[in-house]
């Protein structure tokens, strides 16, 4: 049997201490074995001279015996939510059957959050229903088409940020977009966008009034992008809301008479013209699972 002391022992008392352990083995139904190793758990217990004249006190280790050294042990489930691990949706990010096909733009890689920055929209009753009536028009070119759940319109590429950047970059961003004020926006031209890989394609709407107020803000979410390294916005970008979108490149069957009958619906919807004025109230970041509000004055 091994044992670890934390004092010096007289013979005495490991003679005792053996006693003790021997006494411990037979209670234990000599579970112990032949092994040599010391057993998986201990426990401290304090054990003090009787007497007069005592001089110190000492404090011994006992290796008590709770099962054979062989015994397979359950082991203890590795901590979750660690800083850094990918989140349960990250995690699977690379499997695109679990996302309609899409196909990351970067490989997740452990500990890297992608981080994208953008205006919510939100919509009115409305708004579905004229979402609707294009979508199942454009379904007439492109049957794959499916249509967007939720509305944004981004100020941003969707960039990779480290974990431990994350709590200065939102600090930095919050510092940048506090002065700027609540604006409107009109978003009313059909247009068709692929991403840069040309894995997807989009129906959007394009702002047509409000542009330099969104240029003003790329600007400043731009100097932070800049802080961290990070690539900045495009170059004269088009502002738009994303209605509907499909696996791969197929803008071209959805430009030309698929494009003017879509622009013709928007035109001759009721209430257009106040329907699709937005008034955006807040910027939001998006880092793996997390978000981060920035409310517009």
């Amino acid at each position: 049997a091994m044992r670890a002391a934390l004092v010096g022992y007289s013979s005495s008392e490991e003679e005792e201490e053996e006693e003790k352990e021997k006494e411990e083995e037979a209670a234990a139904g000599g579970r112990r074995g032949g092994s040599s190793q010391a057993p998986p758990s201990a426990r401290w217990v304090r054990r003090e001279r009787a007497g007069p004249g005592e001089e110190r006190a000492a404090f011994l280790l006992i290796l008590l015996l709770l099962g054979p050294c062989s015994a397979a042990r359950p082991r203890l489930p590795a901590p979750a939510g660690l800083p850094g691990d990918p989140e349960p949706e990250e995690a699977v990010a690379n499997d695109s059957s679990r996302h309609g096909g899409r196909v990351r733009g970067f490989p997740h890689e452990r500990g890297s959050w992608a981080t994208h920055i953008y205006l919510p929209c939100r919509v009115q009753e409305e708004f579905l229903e004229l979402l609707e009536l294009l979508v199942s028009h454009a379904r007439t070119y492109v049957s794959s088409l499916a249509a967007m759940e939720d509305f944004h319109l981004s100020l941003s590429q969707c960039v990779v940020l480290r974990y431990h950047w994350i709590d200065p970059f939102v600090h930095s961003l919050k510092a940048r977009l506090a002065p700027f004020h609540r604006f409107f926006c009109v978003a009313d031209q059909v247009k068709v966008y692929t991403n840069q890989n040309k894995t997807r394609t989009f129906i959007g709407l394009e702002v047509s009034a409000g542009h330099f107020q969104l240029l003003e803000l790329v600007s400043e979410v731009d100097r932070v992008l800049e802080e961290f390294d990070l690539p900045t916005f495009y170059k004269d970008p088009s502002f738009h809301i994303s209605l509907a979108w499909c696996i791969g490149d197929l803008s071209g069957r959805l430009e030309g008479q698929c494009l003017r009958d879509l622009q013709d619906i928007v035109d001759g919807f009721e209430d257009s013209a106040l329907l699709l004025r937005v008034q955006w109230e807040q910027i939001r970041c998006k880092s793996g699972n997390k978000y981060f509000s920035f409310p517009l004055r």
